[in-house]
Protein backbone atom coordinates (compact mmCIF):
# COMPACT_ATOMS: atom_id res chain seq x y z
CA UNK A 1 0.00 0.00 0.00
CA UNK A 2 1.92 3.05 -1.28
CA UNK A 3 -0.17 5.73 0.44
CA UNK A 4 0.31 4.31 3.94
CA UNK A 5 0.96 7.14 6.39
CA UNK A 6 4.27 6.87 8.22
CA UNK A 7 3.70 6.54 11.98
CA UNK A 8 4.90 9.47 14.04
CA UNK A 9 6.44 9.08 17.52
CA UNK A 10 3.19 10.43 18.94
CA UNK A 11 1.21 7.72 17.08
CA UNK A 12 3.54 5.01 18.43
CA UNK A 13 2.94 6.31 21.97
CA UNK A 14 -0.84 6.17 21.47
CA UNK A 15 -0.43 2.61 20.14
CA UNK A 16 1.58 1.63 23.25
CA UNK A 17 -1.14 3.13 25.46
CA UNK A 18 -3.77 1.25 23.42
CA UNK A 19 -5.58 4.53 22.73
CA UNK A 20 -7.77 4.51 19.61
CA UNK A 21 -7.17 7.35 17.15
CA UNK A 22 -7.28 8.22 13.50
CA UNK A 23 -4.52 10.03 11.61
CA UNK A 24 -6.06 12.48 9.17
CA UNK A 25 -3.78 13.92 6.46
CA UNK A 26 -4.30 17.45 5.17
CA UNK A 27 -2.68 19.73 2.59
CA UNK A 28 0.08 21.87 4.14
CA UNK A 29 0.33 25.52 3.13
CA UNK A 30 3.81 26.76 4.14
CA UNK A 31 2.45 30.34 4.10
CA UNK A 32 -0.46 29.52 6.41
CA UNK A 33 0.31 27.07 9.20
CA UNK A 34 -2.57 28.39 11.30
CA UNK A 35 -5.27 26.27 12.89
CA UNK A 36 -8.03 27.97 10.90
CA UNK A 37 -6.46 26.82 7.62
CA UNK A 38 -6.09 23.27 8.96
CA UNK A 39 -9.71 23.19 10.17
CA UNK A 40 -10.83 24.28 6.69
CA UNK A 41 -8.68 21.56 5.11
CA UNK A 42 -10.26 18.98 7.42
CA UNK A 43 -13.76 20.37 6.86
CA UNK A 44 -14.18 20.69 10.63
CA UNK A 45 -15.25 23.55 12.91
CA UNK A 46 -12.26 25.41 14.36
CA UNK A 47 -13.53 24.68 17.91
CA UNK A 48 -12.57 21.01 17.42
CA UNK A 49 -8.98 21.79 16.46
CA UNK A 50 -6.55 22.21 19.36
CA UNK A 51 -3.12 23.78 18.96
CA UNK A 52 -0.05 23.03 21.06
CA UNK A 53 1.91 25.97 22.44
CA UNK A 54 5.18 25.76 24.37
CA UNK A 55 5.83 28.40 27.01
CA UNK A 56 8.52 29.18 29.54
CA UNK A 57 7.79 30.19 33.12
CA UNK A 58 10.10 32.24 35.34
CA UNK A 59 9.86 29.60 38.10
CA UNK A 60 8.97 26.26 36.49
CA UNK A 61 10.68 26.48 33.11
CA UNK A 62 9.04 24.90 30.05
CA UNK A 63 5.42 23.79 29.91
CA UNK A 64 2.73 23.19 27.29
CA UNK A 65 -0.70 24.75 26.77
CA UNK A 66 -3.16 23.07 24.40
CA UNK A 67 -5.93 25.48 23.42
CA UNK A 68 -8.70 25.80 20.82
CA UNK A 69 -7.28 26.73 17.42
CA UNK A 70 -8.92 30.15 17.10
CA UNK A 71 -8.07 31.26 20.62
CA UNK A 72 -5.12 33.02 22.21
CA UNK A 73 -3.38 31.81 25.37
CA UNK A 74 -3.86 34.16 28.33
CA UNK A 75 -0.35 34.52 29.75
CA UNK A 76 -1.65 35.65 33.17
CA UNK A 77 -3.95 32.61 33.46
CA UNK A 78 -1.17 30.30 32.24
CA UNK A 79 1.23 31.76 34.82
CA UNK A 80 -1.32 31.33 37.61
CA UNK A 81 -2.19 27.67 36.86
CA UNK A 82 1.49 26.71 36.44
CA UNK A 83 2.78 28.47 39.56
CA UNK A 84 4.76 31.15 37.73
CA UNK A 85 4.81 34.92 38.14
CA UNK A 86 5.62 35.53 34.48
CA UNK A 87 5.42 33.30 31.39
CA UNK A 88 6.18 33.81 27.71
CA UNK A 89 5.93 31.83 24.51
CA UNK A 90 9.23 30.27 23.51
CA UNK A 91 10.83 31.57 20.32
CA UNK A 92 9.93 29.50 17.25
CA UNK A 93 13.64 28.67 16.68
CA UNK A 94 13.73 26.98 20.12
CA UNK A 95 10.81 24.67 19.32
CA UNK A 96 12.68 21.93 17.42
CA UNK A 97 15.69 21.64 19.79
CA UNK A 98 13.43 21.64 22.88
CA UNK A 99 10.55 19.43 21.70
CA UNK A 100 11.68 17.57 18.58
CA UNK A 101 8.80 19.19 16.68
CA UNK A 102 8.57 22.08 14.22
CA UNK A 103 6.00 24.90 14.07
CA UNK A 104 2.80 23.57 12.56
CA UNK A 105 3.65 20.01 13.60
CA UNK A 106 3.96 20.19 17.39
CA UNK A 107 1.99 17.46 19.16
CA UNK A 108 1.31 17.49 22.92
CA UNK A 109 2.28 13.79 22.84
CA UNK A 110 5.81 12.47 22.38
CA UNK A 111 8.01 15.52 22.87
CA UNK A 112 11.74 14.90 23.36
CA UNK A 113 11.23 15.43 27.08
CA UNK A 114 7.83 15.12 28.76
CA UNK A 115 6.71 18.62 29.75
CA UNK A 116 3.90 19.56 32.15
CA UNK A 117 0.84 19.99 29.92
CA UNK A 118 -2.38 21.93 30.45
CA UNK A 119 -5.47 21.68 28.25
CA UNK A 120 -8.06 24.41 28.00
CA UNK A 121 -11.21 23.26 29.82
CA UNK A 122 -13.38 23.57 26.68
CA UNK A 123 -11.75 20.41 25.28
CA UNK A 124 -14.02 18.29 27.49
CA UNK A 125 -17.14 19.74 25.83
CA UNK A 126 -16.47 17.79 22.62
CA UNK A 127 -17.03 14.14 21.68
CA UNK A 128 -13.81 14.12 19.67
CA UNK A 129 -11.08 16.62 18.81
CA UNK A 130 -8.12 17.13 16.48
CA UNK A 131 -4.52 17.96 17.34
CA UNK A 132 -1.19 17.64 15.59
CA UNK A 133 0.05 14.10 15.10
CA UNK A 134 3.65 15.32 15.28
CA UNK A 135 4.31 16.50 11.76
CA UNK A 136 2.90 19.05 9.36
CA UNK A 137 0.11 17.58 7.28
CA UNK A 138 -1.11 15.07 9.88
CA UNK A 139 -3.75 15.51 12.58
CA UNK A 140 -4.91 13.08 15.25
CA UNK A 141 -8.65 12.59 15.67
CA UNK A 142 -9.46 11.15 19.10
CA UNK A 143 -11.51 11.66 22.25
CA UNK A 144 -10.56 14.54 24.57
CA UNK A 145 -10.21 12.17 27.54
CA UNK A 146 -7.75 9.97 25.61
CA UNK A 147 -5.73 12.98 24.43
CA UNK A 148 -5.51 14.48 27.92
CA UNK A 149 -4.61 11.08 29.38
CA UNK A 150 -1.91 10.37 26.76
CA UNK A 151 -0.32 13.78 27.39
CA UNK A 152 -0.68 13.37 31.18
CA UNK A 153 -2.47 16.69 31.03
CA UNK A 154 -4.35 18.88 33.46
CA UNK A 155 -7.53 20.82 32.64
CA UNK A 156 -7.46 24.59 33.24
CA UNK A 157 -8.81 27.94 32.05
CA UNK A 158 -6.08 29.20 29.71
CA UNK A 159 -7.51 31.51 27.06
CA UNK A 160 -8.11 35.21 26.58
CA UNK A 161 -11.82 35.95 26.95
Amino acid sequence: MADKIKKTNAARILDQLKIPYEIIPYEVDENDLGATHIAQQLGQPIELLFKTLVLRGDKTGLFVCVIPGAEEVDLKKAAKVTGNKKVEMIHVKELLPLTGYIRGGCSPIGMKKALPTWFHKSIMEHESVYCSAGQRGLQFHLTPADLVSAAKGTIADLIVV
